[in-house]
């Protein structure tokens, strides 16, 4: 039947704490809408098992289960006194996310307003035994979705801890490599066009790389977006991202994470990042992407960070950065070993797309389209 979501469940926001304010290494997670946690606080506002809706900014409207207690923060909505089954009323609601991004109001900084959530209509089976039925071939999906999930993230976890084998962390350099400046390395580093691409979607055969879609040594190419033809060869004026190009997040949340380009394509940079270029006869590209994504590589690039309210890494401090250069022959050996990482890889991450198909088609057949 179909249900408003105020006749099924009360909800509420939550309490907000300040960044600075928040314990590294608090007991509880806190929650402060977003698809992931903002940080840790020695405090919990909200019970688990919990259902939240992201109520402001770029992610407002995303679903997320809490199984623990947690704090929750003023941007962030809480699902309470609602059905038993709150798992089942988290994948009725995850069903209907398109749905929920679409109720938001404001354009510089999106938000969904209290009464517009409260109106929010989706489909809802009352019959408990059917909800427990559900929540039981979905839960199980979930966890092997999990499972191979991790599995992708240890065999990320294997090539930096094969990195650290050879190479040692590349700032502190315990090695004693010699170094050069990344300016001296590459043959190229130019920061992104200044404003926001045309999206379209039509697929005109002309990418452009959104900074959300750019994870630790690999991009996710499933969620492309196009732009018009004329708009991609103005925004690759200063540089043709090329196979071998590195892509560098310089500002926002997801700042300082990098990407090697892996194919042949035509595809521009979004906002917010800087393309890097290795000179292959000193610097692989393998190598650089992952040194770049090391903890210690973004503390020192953030060594010269500006802006408070949106701090970003300037192209200027990143050319300027001094980068351990091993044998290229060392440096060789390890692009191999990441390229057999890869194969396996992408193995998993088949099975995974797999899933989540299945996953989308269980949701359509249970709770309807977005």
């Amino acid at each position: 039947m179909r249900v408003k979501l105020s006749d099924v469940t009360k909800y509420a926001k939550g309490t907000q704490i300040n960044r600075d304010d928040l314990i590294e290494n608090g007991q509880y997670i806190y929650l402060n809408g977003g698809i992931n946690p903002s940080g840790r606080w020695n405090d919990a506002n909200v019970k688990g098992n919990t259902v939240t809706i992201s109520e402001g900014g770029n992610s407002s409207g995303y679903v997320n289960y809490m199984t623990e207690p947690f704090w929750c923060g003023a941007h962030c909505y809480y699902l309470f006194d609602g059905p038993k089954n709150t798992r089942y009323l988290y994948y009725a609601l995850k069903s209907q996310q398109e749905r929920l991004f679409n109720i938001r109001s404001g354009a510089c900084m999106p938000n969904i307003k209290k009464t517009d959530l409260g109106k929010f209509e989706f489909e809802f089976d009352t019959d408990e035994r059917k909800q427990n039925k559900i929540v039981s071939v979905l839960s199980k999906i979930d966890a092997v979705i999990g499972e191979r999930k991790r599995e992708l993230e240890l065999l990320d976890e294997l090539v930096k801890s094969r990195f650290i084998e050879m190479f040692g962390d590349p700032v502190n350099n315990d090695k004693n490599w010699p170094t050069e400046k990344l300016d001296s390395v590459c043959s190229a580093i130019v920061d992104c066009p200044h404003s926001t691409p045309s999206y379209t979607a039509e697929n005109t055969g002309y990418m452009c790389i959104r900074t959300s879609i750019v994870k630790k040594n690999h991009i996710l190419w499933d969620e492309i977006e196009y732009i018009p033809e004329h708009e991609y060869y103005q925004r690759i004026l200063r540089k043709k991202p090329e196979k071998g190009d590195i892509i560098y997040t310089r500002e926002g949340a997801i700042l300082g994470i990098a990407a090697m380009i892996d194919r042949d394509c035509n595809v521009a940079l979004g906002q917010r990042s800087m393309l890097l270029s290795p000179n292959n006869s000193k610097c692989l590209p393998q190598f650089l992407s992952v040194a770049m994504n090391f903890d210690s590589f973004l503390r020192k690039a953030l060594g010269g960070i500006s802006g408070s309210a949106s701090p970003h890494i300037n192209v200027g401090d990143i050319k300027a950065f001094a980068i351990i250069l091993p044998p290229i022959a060392l440096q060789e050996q390890f692009a191999a070993f990441v390229t057999q990482t890869d194969k396996s890889k992408l193995i998993i991450q088949k099975s995974l797309d797999e899933l989540e198909t299945l996953n989308k088609a269980l949701m359509q057949k249970y709770f309807g389209g977005n």
